[in-house]
């Protein structure tokens, strides 16, 4: 974006910090940040979406900007909506402050938003989009992919050792990987919808599946709703981890399985099973959470469920905390995903790696064509 000025810029940098406090609150709605700068480009007020449905990051910043908004410029991650739904619209809002131009990161694909930026150019505001676009559409990527994609956003978390393994020879796995690493998990936790893990994994480790982050207190964490993949309804039973109160518990069980024993312990969801009847038909399973409001899944399910995502291609991301330990035996991070020869191999594209203690943590994503929608 050519006609961006050194102070938008900055302030862009500025809002995309701000947009990320919203993550984890905000769902099924973006993250967004905001900053207003007035007529000479200093900064006169700032603001995030902190909720979902509460005022938008717009909304804040104009409030903090008061009439020092009139004749500025508002600087903003998102293209500004213009529906009112929980809240008025933001292109609106910025017209009647008297802003005099707006700049956007990324255009927003949500056809409920109706074209913000049109409206704003149609009242007479200067309007630029694409500033620090990249930039914006990671820090939003789980949004951007449910909506595009009409299913949640799926990152696969596993850790294992160097030579693969999530388990030693007698199953045993507590811990390979270090306390830094697992509390990099409780933080990806919380900045999922669901957590998703399947039967083998439940049964195994009784896992709790809740998000606790030092220094942040329970009514400062937003829970993630936890799923557990639970085919013949055989694994999930009273006095699991998983049913306390935590947080809310949603079992997927197939159409047929027998889940009386559930009853009055937590929510059934009952879906197609797989084709040739191996676990349950992941597509249905994430169109149902969809729309049940899941915008972001982070799926912590052992080598078979994983595997299962793979063949549907609905991984997004992948993050894997490995450790500088070797098994030389065990199940491996990932099971059966329908690959049977070195060419169908499924590559990634690493974007990230950090230490983490003793522990190597590489972020990567899957290598593939667009899909329709989004061309």
């Amino acid at each position: 974006m050519a006609t961006a000025a050194p102070d938008e810029t900055a302030a862009m940098r500025r809002a995309l910090e701000l947009a990320a406090r919203g993550l984890g609150h905000t769902s099924p709605n973006p993250v967004v940040g905001c900053v207003v700068l007035d007529s000479e480009g200093r900064t006169a007020g700032e603001g995030w979406h902190q909720r979902a449905g509460g005022p938008h990051a717009e909304v804040h910043a104009l409030r903090a900007a008061g009439e020092r908004a009139r004749g500025g410029t508002a600087v903003v991650t998102l293209e500004p909506c213009n529906h009112t739904g929980r809240t008025g619209p933001c292109a609106q809002a910025l017209i009647d402050a008297g802003i005099a131009r707006v700049v956007y990161a990324v255009a927003d694909p949500d056809p409920t938003a109706t074209g913000g930026a049109v409206t704003l150019a149609e009242a007479g505001v200067d309007v630029e989009g694409g500033l620090l676009a990249d930039q914006a559409a990671a820090g939003n990527e789980a949004w951007l992919t449910a909506v595009l994609r009409h299913r949640p956003f799926v990152l696969w978390k596993y850790a294992a050792t160097l030579d693969g393994r999530i388990a030693a020879a007698d199953g045993s796995s507590r811990w390979i990987s270090s306390p830094q690493s697992r509390a990099d998990v409780h933080r990806l936790r919380a900045a999922a919808d669901a957590v998703i893990v399947g039967s083998g994994t439940a049964r195994a480790d009784d896992p709790q599946l809740g998000a606790r982050i030092a220094g942040l207190s329970d009514d400062e964490i937003s829970q993630p709703l936890r799923v557990v993949v639970d085919s013949g309804a055989r694994t999930v039973k009273a006095g699991a981890r998983v049913l306390d109160g935590t947080a809310p518990t949603l079992v997927a069980v197939a159409e047929d399985a027998d889940a009386a024993h559930l009853d009055g312990l937590a929510p059934l969801l009952r879906l197609p099973r797989a084709a040739g009847g191996r676990g349950l038909d992941i597509p249905a399973l994430l169109r149902a959470l969809y729309e049940r409001e899941v915008r972001s899944v982070l799926l912590e399910g052992g080598p078979t469920l994983a595997g299962a995502f793979f063949a549907a291609h609905a991984v997004d991301k992948v993050v894997g905390y490995l450790a500088p330990v070797l098994l030389g035996a065990g199940p491996a991070a990932l099971g059966d995903a329908g690959i049977t020869t070195i060419s169908q191999a499924l590559r990634l594209d690493v974007t990230d790696t950090e230490r983490l203690g003793p522990d190597l943590r590489i972020t990567a994503t899957p290598i593939r064509p667009a899909l329709p929608e989004e061309n």
